[in-house]
């Protein structure tokens, strides 16, 4: 089982920020890293060396899939367990995400009472 310490938030959007920090460290216990685009996601993941990434699919920019890409390049995030967040589950977009090497992927808005019981669920 893996134990997870730090998580890495990545998302655009300050809400989903607040409300993803609150419930990793308070309900989850996790020192949470946030990061506000792909290009920050990068840098601090090199930096952090999280045991997860939550990562947002629709970011201006670089968007999820192309910074999934680009920490997936990355010897130090190589085998990071990656989680991609998005508004939009749909089957075939769920599926694509888990084809790139997702762990898996939570439909937001997420319930911050629940989301560290999730990502526990799909990083065993």
């Amino acid at each position: 089982m893996a134990t997870i310490q730090k998580v890495l938030l990545v998302d655009d959007e300050d809400d989903i920020r607040t409300i993803g920090q609150l419930s990793l460290s308070r309900v989850g216990g996790w020192k949470t890293v946030l990061a506000a685009s792909g290009a920050e996601a990068l840098e601090k993941a090199g930096a952090e060396a999280p045991d997860v990434i939550l990562l947002d699919v629709m970011m201006p920019g670089m968007d999820g899939p192309t910074t999934f890409g680009q920490l997936r390049a990355r010897p130090a995030t190589a085998n990071t367990p990656i989680i991609f967040m998005t508004a939009k589950i749909q089957k075939q977009e769920v599926a694509r995400y888990l084809e790139l090497g997702a762990v898996g992927v939570i439909g937001k808005p997420f319930d911050p009472m629940t989301l560290p019981q999730e990502i526990r669920r799909l990083v065993p």
